[in-house]
């Protein structure tokens, strides 16, 4: 069996690795008795050689498995994931969690799984606390939430035991700067495995690489997509201030466009309008959008994103279908009541 050394001079010569490569690899990259230089060593030149997405999709499946079940195969049919990879260093605000608030008080089961703040100010996770969500929920109070609340928040830590042990390696090199494969398997490791994604991507050259490794990892449907500002900037958001880049998968897998929100109905508006902060500018940011008065921008790139994971899980028949019924809940008192309902849930 190959030791992690003999995978790095592989790479080094510009090698792909097989399903079976990555399924050695990643059980190494969690096995305490491996030398922490040897991980280091191994991702540097899994990064630098450029992961494919058959490569992604073969360490997601050995995540998955490695992962808690939270016992939501009911749910996961109809369920959709709204999420970002991060990194992309925008400094925008977490759209997705208003996208899952919209969608829920739609009827969409969401199966959110997020983090907190690693690259940004404030995480998914974050904002998801402090709107009242218990992130240590167990299992069944997390099903339970499923059927009342019509939506769930994995919290990645908690879910993924096994990351622990790779967690030390991650943080060195993050501080030298060095991206790895564990900056964008998040999205890909939902525990409860969702049929349906809407997947924001960090940077374009990685739209089409997720939206294959979602096609292999057997979505019924999904939607990469990534806010382009210019050659050198974008945000992981599908937005109504920026070119989109976007790719399909699964049923969708012949997607493969440039989407602009004048398409949809919108106007272009400024990208600082998506600008976020920490946590308590995000919960005024909140409360502002939820009150009629957030930036006009802000309020139709949640309403883009939630009209397109409509369109994903078949609700609607077109994207611009969805955004009218998405802005009708954003602002018409739907999500206000679906965030107090959050907050009596886990009080109780």
């Amino acid at each position: 069996m190959s030791s992690l050394v003999d995978f790095v001079s592989r790479l080094s010569a510009g090698q792909d690795l097989s399903p079976q490569d990555v399924g050695t690899a990643a059980l190494r990259l969690i096995d305490v008795t491996v030398p922490d230089a040897d991980k280091a060593d191994f991702l540097r030149a899994l990064a630098r050689k450029g992961e494919t997405a058959s490569e992604l999709a073969a360490f997601a499946k050995i995540f998955r498995e490695k992962a808690i079940d939270p016992g939501f195969q009911e749910f996961a049919p109809g369920a959709i994931d709204v999420v970002g990879t991060g990194g992309d260093k925008a400094g925008g605000f977490n759209i997705s969690t208003l996208v899952v608030f919209t969608l829920a008080s739609l009827g969409v089961p969401v199966m959110k799984h997020g983090n907190r703040g690693v690259t940004s100010k404030c995480g998914s996770a974050d904002l998801f606390a402090a709107l009242g969500v218990n992130l240590e929920a167990p299992p069944e109070l997390a099903r339970k939430a499923m059927r009342e609340l019509g939506y769930v928040f994995f919290f990645a830590q908690a879910y993924h035991p096994t990351f622990k042990v790779i967690g030390p390696v991650r943080k060195a090199l993050a501080a030298e700067g060095q991206r790895t494969v564990f900056n964008v398997l998040g999205p890909l490791v939902n525990p409860g495995r969702p049929a349906h994604v809407l997947l924001g991507v960090f940077a374009k050259s990685w739209v089409p690489r997720m939206a294959e490794a979602l096609d292999l990892l057997g979505v019924d449907a999904a939607l990469a997509a990534h806010g382009n500002l210019d050659d050198d900037r974008g945000i992981d958001e599908l937005t109504t201030s920026t070119p989109n880049i976007v790719r399909g998968a699964g049923r969708l897998r012949d997607v493969n466009a440039v989407w602009s929100g004048r398409d949809y109905g919108f106007v272009e508006t400024p990208f600082e309008h998506l600008q976020g902060g920490d946590l308590a500018t995000n919960l005024a940011i909140v409360e502002a959008v939820l009150a009629g008065h957030g930036p006009q921008g802000l309020v139709d790139t949640i309403v883009f994103n939630a009209g397109a994971a409509l369109w994903i899980t078949r609700r609607v028949a077109s994207v611009r279908e969805g955004t009218a019924l998405a802005r009708e809940h954003l602002l018409g008192g739907k999500v206000k009541a679906k965030i107090a309902a959050t907050r009596e849930f886990y009080a109780a």
